[in-house]
């Protein structure tokens, strides 16, 4: 099975409200700020310097996952999403490999993300991927009780 990541195409709006609502539905709850984000993708991200991507499979969307510009030299990894039927063989590390590769492009020196220490597969993930928790002081989600941040310098 082939898997392709492909930056944001219009034609996947509707994919990347499904696959979010899909995991967040699933996992924690629906919040405003959810909704900002997967409504409004080209004002809350890709008007601002972020990029959101898409895993697929014979191109069909089955995954999805959104980096935040949220200043000069950080973003912020969100809406990590994989359909149930895909998890398991590795898209979610694709889809994290390719924000990173974004975030050096653009200079980034920092990614953090948001999660909740009950996500144990996420976490592990973050975890393959070089993140470490830190200190949760400036959370801006209700459901996030854990924060972390992989340091590109």
């Amino acid at each position: 099975m082939e898997i392709k990541i492909v930056k944001w195409e219009d034609r996947f709006a509707k994919a990347y409200i499904d696959l979010s609502i899909e995991w967040l539905e699933k996992y924690v709850s629906v919040e405003p700020g959810d909704l900002e984000i997967i409504e409004h993708p080209y004002e809350s991200v890709l008007n601002n310097g972020g990029m959101i991507w898409f895993a697929l499979v014979n191109n069909t969307a089955v995954g999805t996952i959104t980096m935040i510009k949220s200043s000069n030299n950080s973003f912020e990894l969100a809406k990590l999403a994989v359909t149930e039927k895909y998890k398991k063989l590795g898209i979610g590390e694709k889809l994290i490999n390719a924000a990173i590769d974004f975030a050096k492009e653009n200079k980034a020196q920092k990614i953090y993300l948001f999660t909740n220490h009950n996500l144990i597969p996420a976490i592990n993930l973050y975890k393959k991927c070089k993140f470490v928790e830190i200190p949760l002081i400036d959370n801006k989600y209700i459901e996030s009780d854990m924060k972390m941040e992989l340091n590109l310098k």
